[in-house]
């Protein structure tokens, strides 16, 4: 673990400050994946909060990994881990199959279809924040909030941004 990124344990939320380490980070395990996974992974991005410039987030970087189809996750668990990943599965986030790294979570890697709905779905919202500026911030301001309401109930501080981030794929759509 670093400065930049202590993890985050189990259902807790909090937010760190934005850290220029953090695309770096992302960089670094995305290339550990792509060389255990080969060829399986078609596309791999930086996505979730610390993959918007300048906004708080929990100190966890989301890795979207894209596989020919989400039911190819399960053959890539061997490889995963290796590399001391966890198999979260399928039930935590609908169309993806999630891996999670370190007891404190530092990295989460989303498996999905490649350029499947949630593929489409989870860079839509990340590229509609970096495109504005106004919006991240408001999207920054609720999760500050919500992070004080629910600090130790992540489900319901993600049921609270639920909202916000519909509107945004809303907007992106029309």
């Amino acid at each position: 673990m670093s400065a930049a990124l202590p993890g985050l344990a189990e259902g807790r939320v909090v937010l760190a400050e934005p850290h220029a380490d953090w695309p770096a980070l992302f960089a670094a395990e995305a290339a550990r994946l792509q060389s255990a996974l080969g060829e399986r992974v078609l596309g791999l991005e930086h996505y979730g909060s610390t993959a918007i410039p300048g906004i708080k987030a929990k100190p966890v970087i989301d890795l979207l990994v894209g596989l020919e189809r989400l039911e190819a996750a399960a053959g890539c668990a061997p490889a995963m881990l290796a590399l001391g990943y966890e198999d979260a599965g399928t039930d935590v986030v609908p169309g993806h199959h999630i891996f999670g790294l370190g007891e404190a979570r530092t990295h989460i890697a989303h498996m999905v279809e490649f350029e499947g709905a949630a593929w489409r779905r989870c860079l839509a919202f990340r590229d509609a924040l970096r495109a504005d500026r106004d919006v991240a911030r408001g999207y920054e301001a609720l999760k500050v909030e919500l992070a004080a309401r629910h600090a130790a109930d992540r489900g319901a501080y993600t049921e609270g941004k639920s909202a916000f981030v519909e509107r945004v794929l809303a907007g992106v759509r029309s």
